[in-house]
């Protein structure tokens, strides 16, 4: 894969039809086309089959997505030549392991890209919840009679707006804040008060940043460590009419102890993610009226799907020019993100 031009790379595309539909648009399928010797290889996207062996045997990128499967990372074994993994989606925590770094070969995510609509959604929730319109739409529909708006407490000016994790998402809606007169706290064990200062923030500990914020957004990646990292400790630590925000994953709450505190009345929340993602229709936070709940929609959807294929091929043709990627994902970031 130089910048000669005498060789053209091999990429398998190890995308099901109903996923690469949605990921590729035409124009962006034929640049790939015009880029590369491509395979579209197993129908299934299931990469540790004996066909799916077979096709790696020959692959110098694989391009993986939604619906790409693998039990573990042993199917690199079977790719010699494999030299770069170009993922049209967010984590490949599920198809790669630290040995497809020890081997050199180059990984690409498209993290940073899925994320963007999760910051922005992040942003409308705390726009919203600061401005207190969730509390307010439930008292002006139970009240049918008109509302005191003068009793309103909250307002966006000099809110305090907590961000829990200085991930790619996290850094991102801290930029997003940025034209906003909030007062932006944030945690990260792996950021000092300096980087904090940088992304237009100040650094506190987790159980500050619940007891002193209005607002609380939740962006620490999922890894063993982050499972239950907000539990009932936290959660009772919230002002009253605080507001809680998960895009994250439900996993990292202790669910039981936030249904608790929701039907206490004393704080509001923002979830596109529970655990499970689908909840138990028996769940309490279906018919809490205190609860915003979404689909798992912050993320790419729509129209925003395409705009993660064409910035993966936009990797294929970086690597088959010689050139560094754009959005290339190291050991180290491996080792402490989603």
């Amino acid at each position: 894969m130089s910048n000669s031009g005498a060789l053209r790379p091999r990429v398998l595309v190890a995308i099901p039809p109903r996923f690469r539909e949605r990921l590729f648009t035409q124009s962006a399928w034929q640049h790939l086309l015009a880029l590369a010797d491509v395979t579209v290889s197993p129908a299934d996207g299931v990469l540790d089959t004996p066909l799916a062996h077979e096709r790696l045997r020959d692959a110098d990128i694989v391009l993986t997505g939604w619906g790409t499967y693998a039990q573990s990372g042993a199917w690199v074994e079977h790719a010699p030549e494999l030299r770069a993994i170009v993922h049209a989606a967010g984590t490949v925590r599920f198809l790669v392991d630290e040995s497809v770094f020890a081997r050199g070969i180059a990984v690409s995510s498209q993290a940073e890209q899925n994320g963007r609509p999760v910051a922005e959604y992040s942003l409308a929730m705390i726009l919203l919840s600061a401005k207190t319109v969730f509390r307010a739409e439930r008292e002006y529909r139970a009240a049918r009679t008109g509302f005191p708006i003068d009793s309103l407490t909250g307002g966006a000016f000099g809110a305090r707006v907590g961000i829990v994790g200085a991930s790619k998402i996290g850094r991102r809606l801290l930029d997003l804040l940025r034209p906003f007169d909030f007062d932006v706290r944030v945690y990260d064990p792996y950021l000092d008060a300096d980087d904090a200062a940088r992304l237009g923030a100040t650094k506190v500990e987790l159980d500050e940043l619940f007891a002193t914020c209005d607002v609380v957004s939740l962006h620490a990646p999922h890894l063993p460590e982050t499972e239950g990292m907000i539990g009932a400790a936290q959660l009772r630590r919230m002002r009253d009419g605080a507001v809680f925000i998960n895009t994250a994953r439900g996993v990292l709450v202790d669910q039981d102890a936030l249904v608790a505190e929701l039907q206490t009345g004393r704080i509001d929340a923002v979830l596109d993610v529970t655990e499970p993602d689908v909840l138990p229709v028996e769940s309490p936070l279906w018919d809490l009226p205190n609860v915003v709940l979404t689909p798992h929609l912050a993320g790419s959807v729509g129209n925003e799907v395409p705009r993660l294929g064409t910035e993966a091929i936009g990797e294929v043709a970086r690597l088959a020019a010689g050139e560094p990627l754009r959005y290339p994902l190291t050991a180290q970031q491996f080792a402490i993100t989603a």
